[in-house]
């Protein structure tokens, strides 16, 4: 948390936070939905949503992104968020995070592996501008020239291995061509072994960033303990929320698949885990508890380095940046939310 300028004009909000912590917008590279709705329902009402639900959270921006669908529904969840983005009225859509289908068949988790394909730039060329993160497997054919290309004329782009089945000499080798990041550690990779570190060994062994879902569901606490430990500066919390986030248990679905939700669980029908209903606010709570984090480094983890790696002049408060701040208590939870200077949600019960 930065110090905070406050302009010497007349014209301006005192807020008093009476105490509480204050510090930017949360920023979520990763999230699918909430509150009902879904990227892939590639409807603008859709967006709005998950946009305004997502305020509650603490989340003042975020990532768009989708499931791996078949090309149409993929172009039309990329067609609505390029048409549309810029209409909703909460939390902000800073681009699109294409999760697939550029990923390895044998490690799909909750994306259909009827649809996996192999590394394909047409697929999103006309949406270059909007999307800022792609998620996909090195090891499959076609990968290496992919990173490649996207690397040398889209450096704007972050490559990140995710749903992967890549050795640690694999994983190694993409750092070089361009790879960057690592979506959700641990999650449809291979596990760590002491013969075979695979894709988590890389990652504890190089710079690269990668982002964690700490539901407690997901990732033991003590995997969040080490993973600190070892990547510490390098390290992002995100939700992989789908649409039963800031829902009620029951029945939904995450990319055309039924997911029953449960006891803080999202479960395809064979006990595959489909995303999550996790809100950012709790991963923090749960990084602060679980970890030897410290406060100011649990908020840089959804502020300060999501917002540096997409190039924000957000995840500070600082003079000429975004006016995206959240007032929370000691347990994390949201007091307030503001927006570009707007505020956008008071909780009433605190």
């Amino acid at each position: 948390m930065d110090d905070i300028v406050i302009s010497d004009s007349d014209d301006v909000e005192i807020i008093d936070a009476k105490g509480a912590y204050v510090s930017a917008g949360f920023i979520d590279l990763h999230i699918h939905g909430s509150g009902g709705a879904d990227v892939m329902d590639a409807i603008p009402e859709a967006l709005e949503t998950l946009s305004t639900t997502l305020v509650k959270t603490g989340t003042t921006s975020f990532l768009a992104t989708t499931m791996t669908m078949s090309t149409q529904a993929i172009d039309n969840a990329l067609q609505n968020i390029q048409n549309n983005a810029h209409n909703v009225t909460g939390a902000k859509i800073v681009g699109i995070h294409l999760e697939g289908p550029f990923i390895n068949a044998a490690k799909h988790g909750a994306q259909d592996k009827n649809y996996v394909q192999a590394p394909n730039f047409n697929l999103i060329e006309k949406y270059i501008n909007e999307v800022k993160m792609i998620t996909l497997a090195p090891e499959v054919e076609d990968a290496e020239d992919f990173v490649k290309q996207m690397t040398k004329e889209y450096p704007h782009v972050i490559l990140s291995v995710g749903h992967s089945n890549a050795s640690y000499d694999e994983a190694k080798q993409s750092f070089k061509w361009g790879v960057s990041h690592v979506t959700h550690l641990f999650n449809a990779m291979p596990g760590y072994h002491h013969r075979e570190p695979g894709l988590v060994g890389a990652v504890f062994d190089s710079d690269v960033t990668c982002d964690i879902i700490a539901d407690l569901v997901h990732t033991h606490p003590s995997t969040l303990a080490l993973t600190h430990k070892l990547k510490s500066d390098k390290l992002i919390l995100i939700t992989d929320a789908m649409r039963a986030g800031c829902m009620k248990c029951g029945s939904y679905d995450l990319g055309g698949r039924k997911v029953e939700v449960s006891e803080g669980k999202a479960l395809l029908e064979d006990g595959t885990l489909a995303g999550s209903v996790l809100k950012m606010n709790e991963a923090m709570a749960n990084m602060k508890q679980h970890t030897s984090m410290t406060r100011v480094e649990v908020v840089n983890t959804v502020t300060k380095l999501p917002a540096k790696m997409l190039g924000l002049k957000k995840g500070l408060l600082k003079k000429g940046y975004d006016a995206d701040i959240v007032i929370f208590d000691e347990n994390f939870s949201i007091i307030s939310t503001i927006i570009a200077g707007e505020r956008k949600y008071e909780c009433s019960d605190l």
